[in-house]
């Protein structure tokens, strides 16, 4: 195991504190995300249940025997975990790397608690070194990309790359992104997004750094 991947999976041994005995658990999608799924395996007997932010994630649950969830059933989730690609000290993050975003969002605008785990490299002073992943209905690409270049960003079709939702995806580079909030609801406003993915009108409430030096906590 890589020493960003022990760190990853130390964030992720970290947040099992937050489990607590007849949870559904919100689960994200991406590499830390899994190490999370397998460490939690080991105490599945003690949750409700789970709800999965993909297809990939709803699947290594399954083959640990964890039950995944339909949101609509179950309503309001006590806590959600999941990775991120970039996070800032008041929690604000960019999400979507992996293409999840837009369940990743709904799973984390349906639950209480969010804690976020990452390794410590993740941890920048400003949003958008990182290219913006947004999710956009395949007929609006061309009119989201020419809002994107508007607001001064660059963007590129993520090629050979079909959401879960069958949507897809603009990674977009060199926004600037010093109000995140106001970025966000800029550009959830724009006709065919489906979703963008900064997290920052609901930031984490947890973020969870492995480093070389143990596990820090930001709230």
């Amino acid at each position: 195991m890589s020493n960003q991947d022990q760190m990853k999976k130390a964030a992720a041994e970290a947040a099992l504190e937050y489990v607590e005995d007849g949870m559904v658990v919100g689960i994200g999608t991406g590499s830390t995300a899994n190490h999370f799924i397998d460490l939690l395996a080991k105490m599945k007997g003690r949750i409700d249940g789970t709800v999965a932010s993909s297809e990939a994630s709803a699947e290594r649950l399954r083959g640990h025997g964890i039950p995944v969830l339909d949101l609509n059933a179950v309503g309001p989730i006590p806590l959600y975990v999941d990775g991120a690609d970039e996070a800032t000290r008041h929690l604000h993050l960019i999400k979507g790397g992996g293409g999840a975003l837009t369940r990743e969002k709904i799973v984390a605008a349906a639950s209480e608690r969010f804690v976020c785990i990452a390794d410590d490299s993740k941890l920048v002073n400003v949003l958008g070194t990182f290219p913006l992943p947004v999710e956009v209905i395949p007929m609006a690409r061309s009119h989201v990309g020419r809002a994107m270049l508007k607001l001064g960003g660059q963007p590129e079709l993520r090629h050979g790359f079909t959401t879960d939702n069958g949507n897809l995806i603009l990674d977009v580079f060199n926004l600037d992104m010093t109000d995140p909030v106001a970025l966000e609801t800029e550009i959830n406003q724009i006709a065919g997004v489906v979703t963008v993915g900064i997290f920052a009108r609901r930031p984490a409430d947890v973020l969870i750094l492995g480093g070389k030096d143990g596990v820090k906590t930001l709230t």
